[in-house]
């Protein structure tokens, strides 16, 4: 089974996509609905499990549904989990559960979650002050080819804006801590990384001998 950890909860602006027939997910950078939306009707929405669809529309109409991850960003960390073989997951940072639900129906029945070195993939969408904290933790618990996976790396397009952008305090905070992030784990000699503009931005490391 895959594992979870809370993290602290941030909330951005904008609300969830329940369907391809609805608006653009908040928590994407693609901004063409049409593209978007024949992403969904092309890719996802053919092969998505019904309790995950059925999971995705009601995170999609919580008040926080902003929070939940974007359907294809989940299809693909799916995909992902697949291609890894992976058993022993963790996830840090739960809302309703979406991605959780799709990372333990990816799973092969004997998946599960062990201990130092043993992970062969942990998602993180928790508090981005503690990236970092995390980072650290699971670089440990991650086994050589593993992965980990950062969620929001990207923060709205906020990380290549100017310094004088109009931003909100939160954003420009959480835009700074997302950059310095970012560049940590570039100069992390123990992964190698992939920075993909899937949804809100996603980083992949993969964890080296």
């Amino acid at each position: 089974m895959a594992t979870s950890t809370k993290g602290e909860e941030e909330q951005k602006g904008g609300g969830g996509s329940s369907s391809s027939s609805s608006t653009i997910h908040a928590k994407t950078l693609l901004k063409s609905e049409s593209l978007y939306h024949y992403i969904l009707e092309t890719s996802v929405d053919p092969r998505e499990p019904e309790c995950l669809r059925e999971l995705r529309r009601i995170s999609a109409a919580h008040p926080r549904g902003v929070m939940a991850s974007a359907p294809d960003e989940v299809q693909f960390l799916g995909m992902l989990l697949k291609i890894l073989n992976a058993k022993n997951t963790i996830e840090v940072g739960v809302f309703t559960g979406y991605s959780l639900l799709a990372t333990a129906l990816a799973l092969p029945h004997d998946g599960k979650e062990k201990n130092k070195g043993t992970l062969d993939f942990a998602f993180v969408d928790a508090d981005k002050s503690n990236y970092l904290n995390y980072h650290e933790r699971l670089v440990e618990l991650v086994r050589v080819g593993g992965v980990i996976a950062y969620d929001n790396t990207l923060w709205g397009g906020t990380v290549a804006a100017p310094p004088d952008a109009p931003l909100s305090e939160p954003d420009r905070m959480l835009s700074e801590i997302t950059r310095a992030f970012n560049s940590t784990v570039a100069a992390d000699p123990r992964v190698e990384i992939s920075h993909l503009s899937i949804a809100d931005g996603l980083t992949l490391c993969r964890r080296l001998g």
